[in-house]
């Protein structure tokens, strides 16, 4: 399938540029996978679009603050996007400016608080650097004093309160960005849910490099993924079975939800999962774990937004894009959602 295929104009005024100031107060468009119909409503409403029983999956990994700004080798100002750990002291990182970086140059932190050494270069900025503490300390511990909460770079206000970037559920440390799906749940939703007797079910996936990469290739088919960490275990397995087992449905809150998912179903059956994916999922994918996908709104051409028309039909999800931009709603990070429902009787594409 042709790139341009997943274009869509998107104004810079409708790119949220700071969280509500109340999480639960973001627009909801809900979408009907079978009817093609569309609602307009409020996130507080959720709950009462999900039935006893169903099963909501969220990824509680949580965003280290990953974003270091410093002085390199011979005095200039260097940042670093933290990406992930690659072993042995070692960080796959982004910087910038990435040309005037060598291997072999020192890197200073936090004044001297953490030092860096660049190990190896990659392409696009993509490096390769070892990292300690001046201390001995623990390197994590140092980031959570020194660093920032890397927000993506379409933001450019400052965040006052860091953990708006951070799900009211995140409990490990490990992405290089927020799950943002899931910043639209306060205490009081998740309350609701729970009484209503709604199931809740918890996996990790680190979010890595391909958040901030948009698909170049001209066929998306070409493109290619980065590995992410993920950690699918027995309990939610066990969660999703038993809604499975009544009749009910399995909802995804987010696009990295359903990649742990489907990364874990891919003998055909969802069982454990621990390791690292390179799953891509575009259009022609035979879905087996997701029923309904709750999502914020993408960037044109992100693989992303690919996945979203994977699971809901490549010309709904751009009608609903395009309902979206006329009306006004809020996209990227901090925007709105949108929820693609398939009715009791129909599955995603299979």
């Amino acid at each position: 399938m042709e790139r341009e295929l997943f274009a869509y104009e998107l104004p810079p005024r409708l790119i949220a540029q700071r969280p509500l100031e109340r999480r639960e107060d973001s627009r909801l468009l809900v979408v009907n996978c079978e009817t093609g119909d569309v609602e307009h409503r409020l996130f507080r409403d959720l709950p009462s679009l999900v039935e006893k029983g169903d099963c909501m999956v969220f990824n509680a990994s949580r965003v280290r603050k990953a974003r270091l700004r410093g002085i390199r080798e011979g005095g200039g100002k260097v940042e670093l996007l933290l990406l992930q750990p690659t072993g042995g002291g070692c960080w796959q990182a982004l910087s910038r400016p990435a040309r005037r970086l060598r291997v072999g140059a020192s890197l200073s932190f936090g004044g001297g608080a953490l030092r860096g050494r660049v190990v190896e270069k990659g392409k696009g900025g993509l490096l390769r650097v070892a990292l300690e503490a001046a201390d001995g300390g623990e390197v994590e511990e140092w980031l959570e004093k020194v660093g920032e909460v890397p927000l993506p770079p379409y933001i450019k206000a400052r965040l006052e309160d860091q953990e708006r970037y951070q799900t009211v559920y995140a409990r490990r440390l490990g992405s290089a960005a927020a799950p943002t799906a899931g910043l639209h749940f306060n205490r009081g939703i998740m309350g609701d849910l729970a009484q209503k007797g709604v199931r809740f079910a918890f996996l990790d996936l680190h979010i890595g490099l391909d958040t901030f990469q948009p698909i170049t290739e001209e066929e998306v088919e070409r493109h290619r993924m980065h590995t992410e960490e993920v950690c699918v275990d027995g309990e939610l397995c066990s969660q999703v079975a038993a809604a499975r087992g009544e009749g009910h449905r399995v909802l995804a809150v987010g696009t990295t939800v359903v990649r742990a998912l489907e990364s874990a179903a891919r003998g055909g059956e969802l069982r454990p999962f621990k390791g690292h994916t390179d799953l891509y999922i575009y259009p022609g994918y035979r879905f087996r774990v997701v029923d309904h996908l709750l999502t914020n709104f993408h960037m044109p051409y992100s693989s992303l937004l690919v996945m979203v028309c994977a699971f809901a039909g490549r010309e709904l999800v751009m009608e609903a894009y395009r309902q979206a931009v006329d009306s006004q709603y809020r996209f990227l990070s901090f925007g709105d959602a949108c929820l693609f429902r398939y009715p009791h009787g129909w599955r995603p594409p299979h």
